[in-house]
């Protein structure tokens, strides 16, 4: 089974339950949310009855529960020693949040290391999940970067020193097509990545594939998602990672960017599910 979705949004009033019927409305078996604004502190208390309407949804709706997928706040940084402890104590916080919403897996940024160097920012890495992970349920996957500024986690190097030096067995990797792409990973190749992965850390550690085309050239260190068929990495190209066999228990998550306002995911999902490139596909969203 195809375990297909995307980002969809979360609020305080519908909680859980408005983002299954946002994701079921696309036409999605699977979906991703952040708990709150990603670029802030501010959350919500979780509204247990919605939670539980939630799952009943789930169940009528054809959704996986257990494939949903909650993202990090970018604002938690634990890769640098400023506001490390207020990462770690947020991280904390937001575990517990994916916790009572009864959704096991969390999406997580690496970090900036901000001038003090890759070695310094995965050893905060490492020591912040090993103060985290002890304390929850939830397995936190190792998002690949784009290798932007001052990013960690943009090469297998960097994801397997971090996997190796923690100590818990709740972690795991999701990768980005785009933030691949834009770190120097052919996309056109994705199997020669997936033999490396698995050789230096095992396919087994990837839980969440994140598709993006990207906007950038091959090895631009940009991060900047296209549509799908639309950018650099290419429709064929995607439709080949989103069918590999070894990563059929992984959920698809787009995060592709919306169209005059207007999200995409319906008619991308659509595109994936026939395996065929829509041409038309601004001009469908835009009149839609």
């Amino acid at each position: 089974m195809l375990l297909i979705g995307s980002h969809v949004g979360y609020n305080s009033k519908d909680g859980l339950l408005g983002s299954c019927k946002e994701a079921a409305s696309y036409g999605e078996n699977v979906f991703m949310f952040y708990t709150g604004a990603p670029q802030n502190t501010v959350r919500s208390s979780i509204d247990i009855s919605k939670r539980d309407e939630a799952f009943k949804f789930m169940e009528e709706n054809g959704i996986v529960k257990d494939k949903v997928i909650v993202h990090a706040p970018y604002i938690i940084n634990l890769a640098n020693t400023e506001k490390y402890d207020f990462a770690v104590s947020f991280l904390k916080a937001e575990c517990k949040r994916v916790e009572e919403l009864g959704v096991h897996y969390l999406v997580l940024h690496p970090g900036s290391h901000v001038g003090l160097g890759r070695d310094t920012a995965i050893s905060n890495i490492i020591n912040g999940l090993n103060e985290v992970l002890p304390e929850t349920s939830v397995t936190i996957l190792l998002e690949t970067m784009a290798g932007k500024g001052t990013e960690v986690g943009k090469t297998i190097e960097d994801i397997k020193e971090m996997i190796n030096g923690v100590n818990y067995k709740n972690i795991g990797v999701c990768l980005d097509t785009c933030h691949l792409n834009d770190a120097g990973y052919d996309m056109s190749d994705f199997s020669s990545y997936l033999d490396s992965f698995d050789k230096e850390i095992g396919i087994s550690y990837i839980k969440c594939v994140h598709v993006n085309d990207s906007k950038n050239p091959l090895g631009a260190h940009k991060d900047r998602h296209d549509n799908i068929g639309y950018g650099t990495i290419g429709f064929q190209n995607l439709i080949n990672i989103i069918y590999d066999e070894r990563l059929k228990d992984a959920p698809k998550i787009l995060e592709t960017p919306y169209i005059n306002k207007k999200p995409p995911y319906k008619y991308e999902i659509e595109e994936i599910k026939n395996k065929t490139f829509n041409k038309d596909l601004i001009d469908i969203v835009t009149n839609s």
